[in-house]
């Protein structure tokens, strides 16, 4: 079966750079061949090595076409790509192998990051059973049910799911598999020192990782070169191994 690394990419928020540099880091971290594809509405400067197609239709108010809402287009019946798909987002930092990632599980799971809760928060409340889409895998193709199910209950799902992947967590929970959680690390839980050590040490690397996902703030550019958020927690280092893996 055909493997694809799958990205999406829309507006101004991410520039082909960032496309490029994922593809780059794709291209050192397989053995085996995968081609991969970004679905965008500007392929301008976008490598060639890179399969471009235009973002899939979805019927969506304005505000949420915007945010992670789109990614329940991949899972349209009618891709032009045909095989098992690996979604990344643009924002993250590639550090280890990606192969075992397609092979994970069976091939009709539907593995997804366990979302991590902040460390204050753990004390009081366990963590909920709600993935992470920053990194998943299905069978392109096979998994119209969750497009179904998305236009069955549209204005339900719009109204009560906050954030969006909360809702794919929903849809897919039959076939739902977490990574190893080794696996995907967050920049904010596992690499930025707690307070007060953030502005003392710099973010480190976890050995096992193979990427390392930036949700929210900061970025992985912002990120390599120091980071002074609105809070003192906020506040990282410079981080000189995003660099060395981003690019």
């Amino acid at each position: 079966m055909t493997r694809y690394i799958v990205t999406l990419k829309w507006g101004d928020r991410y520039g082909p750079e960032y496309v490029n540099r994922l593809a780059s880091a794709v291209r050192r971290h397989t053995r085996t061949p995968v081609t991969i594809v970004c679905f965008t509405d500007d392929g301008t400067g976008i490598d060639p090595s890179v399969e471009i197609f235009p973002i899939p239709e979805i019927d969506l108010p304005a505000a949420d076409k915007v945010t992670g809402w789109r990614k329940i287009c991949l899972f349209r019946p009618d891709l032009p790509i045909d095989g098992l798909g690996l979604f990344v987002d643009l924002d993250v930092v590639i550090t280890g192998s990606l192969d075992d990632f397609f092979t994970f599980g069976n091939e009709d799971d539907i593995p997804i990051i366990h979302n991590w809760m902040a460390f204050h928060k753990k004390f009081f409340i366990k963590d909920p059973m709600i993935g992470n889409s920053s990194v998943f895998r299905w069978k392109l193709n096979h998994c119209a049910f969750v497009w179904d199910q998305f236009h069955k209950e549209k204005e339900w799902a719009l109204a009560n799911f906050r954030p969006p992947q909360s809702y794919l967590t929903h849809c897919i929970r039959p076939r739902m598999k977490f990574w190893p959680a080794e696996w995907v690390r967050s920049f904010k839980r596992h690499c930025r020192h707690a307070f007060p050590l953030n502005w003392l040490l710099a973010p480190s690397l976890p050995a096992s990782a193979k990427i390392i996902a930036f949700h929210g703030k900061p970025d992985p550019d912002e990120a390599a070169v120091g980071y002074r958020g609105k809070r003192l927690n906020h506040y990282s280092r410079p981080a000189p191994w995003i660099d060395k893996n981003w690019c």
